[in-house]
């Protein structure tokens, strides 16, 4: 075990990707707010829906959120640099943290892969070599690292593809309905829009999903099939870049590749002027055991958490309970019809709620389909009423449809959402079973 998880390697890959890592987390943080991303996701809303018992975590008021993403930049191209990188990254993964849980409506994958990343990168010793860091302290400066710093990179990547592909493999993804259903929203994509329509694209799309997601990282450790597979995932990830639009997350998925290729490959290509470790030291530091014990309870978290929608009553698709933390990716489309009516206790008068008053547009079509993000709206109508003096109950009217299939009732309409719980970790009675038939699609006529 030490010799595996405590061997000096060269450190060249962790040096190259602290690199890549730092400018792509900065122009996370730039592009936010050029993009537009702060003002719709931060500013414009009346409200963030928080991830539920981070209620404490808020978008600065005014134009503090732009200033906040600023400085997260700032950060980002200090990694880059590798100036005062701890502090930089660990400055930085905890801002990214707090963006990440003080808003679920633009929930993406990467985004949780991002933090895990960040704060790994705390731990790691990425800046002992081309950094300021190491300009400026000798002491600092190092060609090798530990076994572990590239270990745990590689299986954190290892657990994200192989969930990805598993989580793909229902009906609905391998018939080709998803993909078609995500292509036919990229018709007027200029040069591409008709081709992305064609049926055999729509199959390809799927299994080359499927067997990807589930080969990439065992093909990228065999030497023989290194180069050849790292040629196809920069196709692989361009296309999703192109098509999906999914931000740094695909130029983060390639520069993995630092972990996997040798040493003397990448000194050749990148650093020319660095010297290679050849050394067979093993360096037993004395917080072994709280390493290796921090790590184990870590990693069965991370397998654990993708597990869990399997011990929550009905389907993750229908419920969605167990869908977020899973690495359930591109995995299905869902749309909605949400009512809401809001009852005086005092009275006993009924009447609609105009909810989408509270909400922005984006917001609004996600509130229809996630039941804790209903559940919130539902709390957050409460408090307004209770401001103004009123006991209210608020009874819902929804429907949601799965890939295309029919509209099927979602949650139940005779249960006051007012008194409603939230279980973080197990089922809520008030979303209705999943229909035996909700994958069928409509009949054409």
């Amino acid at each position: 075990m030490n010799k595996l998880l405590f061997k000096e390697i060269d450190n060249t890959g962790l040096v190259l990707w602290r690199v890549v890592f730092g400018f792509l987390i900065a122009v996370e943080g730039f592009g936010a707010i050029a993009t537009g991303w702060v003002r719709r996701t931060m500013v414009e809303p009346q409200f963030t829906f928080n991830f539920i018992g981070f209620e404490f975590l808020q978008p600065l008021p005014g134009n503090g959120m732009y200033y906040y993403f600023a400085l997260m930049g700032c950060f980002g191209v200090l990694v880059m640099l590798g100036y005062k990188y701890r502090f930089s990254m660990f400055c930085y993964a905890l801002m990214w943290t707090c963006v990440y849980l003080m808003q679920k409506t633009s929930y993406n994958n990467h985004y949780y892969l991002m933090m895990l990343l960040c704060w790994l990168m705390v731990l790691l010793p990425a800046h002992r070599w081309f950094s300021l860091d190491a300009k400026y302290n000798d002491h600092l400066k190092s060609i090798s690292v530990p076994r572990w710093t590239y270990l745990v990179v590689i299986l954190q990547v290892g657990i994200v593809y192989t969930y990805a592909s598993v989580a793909k493999w229902y009906p609905d993804w391998v018939d080709g309905t998803v993909a078609a259903l995500f292509m036919a929203g990229k018709a007027d994509y200029w040069l591409i829009g008709d081709f992305l329509q064609q049926k055999w694209v729509h199959f390809s799309i799927a299994y080359v999903g499927v067997f990807f997601d589930l080969l990439i990282v065992p093909l990228l450790l065999w030497k023989r099939t290194r180069f050849i597979f790292f040629c196809i995932s920069i196709f692989f990830h361009l296309f999703n870049s192109i098509v999906f639009q999914i931000g740094i997350f695909p130029y983060m998925s390639m520069a993995f590749a630092f972990f996997f290729f040798s040493s003397e490959i990448l000194q050749k290509r990148f650093l020319p002027k660095k010297k290679l470790y050849d050394g067979e030291e093993v360096k037993v530091p004395a917080y072994r055991n709280l390493l290796i014990g921090g790590f184990t309870v870590f990693f069965i978290i991370q397998i654990a958490l993708p597990l869990r929608h399997w011990t929550i009553t009905d389907d993750v698709l229908w419920t969605e309970e167990g869908h977020r933390l899973s690495w359930r990716m591109m995995l299905r489309s869902k749309s909605g019809i949400l009512r809401m009516y809001v009852v005086d206790k005092a009275t006993g008068e009924r009447n609609s709620y105009n909810y989408g008053e509270l909400l922005s547009k984006k917001q609004k079509r996600s509130v229809k389909t996630k039941p804790d993000i209903i559940w919130q709206l539902v709390q957050r109508v409460k408090e307004i009423e209770a401001a103004k003096g009123k006991d209210v109950e608020i009874y819902l009217t929804s429907r949601v449809r799965v890939n295309g299939g029919e509209f099927h009732p979602f949650i139940d309409p005779e249960v006051d959402m007012a008194q409603a719980e939230w279980h973080i970790f197990g089922h809520e009675n008030w979303i209705l079973p999943s229909p035996a038939d909700y994958h069928a699609k409509p009949e054409k006529e």
